[in-house]
């Protein structure tokens, strides 16, 4: 039951994805040239009602669906690498026009070449869990 309640919230974020064009490489094209406040508008949204939502789930202990407890790690410090990380994020974003979440929603709507970035993705996150070991922290 579980995987389709997951399926059915993975259409709905994936028509919500491509109705906004958050999915549109124009789109994530001009964003990077500072030329359009869309996607930063979307980003900025998701920002603000992730935040709301987690201090909601933190201050009033929100169970999951189903009835199981959230709990948050915090993250390992070290700010040199997510600046790294989120470099790298970046460039992959900038040079494949999608970053994951759109990347299986553009697939959805029939882009098939999206199949060499989503291919690259899973091959780039096998090797972090290779070298992750043997990377600076």
């Amino acid at each position: 039951m579980r995987t389709l309640i997951y399926l059915c919230i993975g259409i709905l974020f994936g028509i919500t994805m491509f109705k906004s064009e958050a999915a549109s490489w124009f789109r994530i094209y001009e964003m990077f040239k500072f030329e359009s406040f869309h996607m930063y508008g979307i980003i900025g949204s998701a920002l603000v009602i992730g935040i709301i939502v987690i201090q909601m789930i933190k201050r009033w202990n929100i169970p999951s669906f189903y009835g199981e407890n959230i709990h948050f790690y915090p993250k390992a410090p070290g700010v040199r690498r997510y600046i790294f990380g989120g470099i790298l994020f970046g460039l992959g974003w900038a040079l494949a026009g999608a970053c994951p979440g759109p990347m299986f929603t553009l697939i959805g709507a029939g882009y098939i070449p999206i199949l060499i970035v989503i291919v690259s993705a899973i091959l780039g996150t096998f090797l972090y869990g290779v070298l992750k070991d043997k990377l600076p922290h």
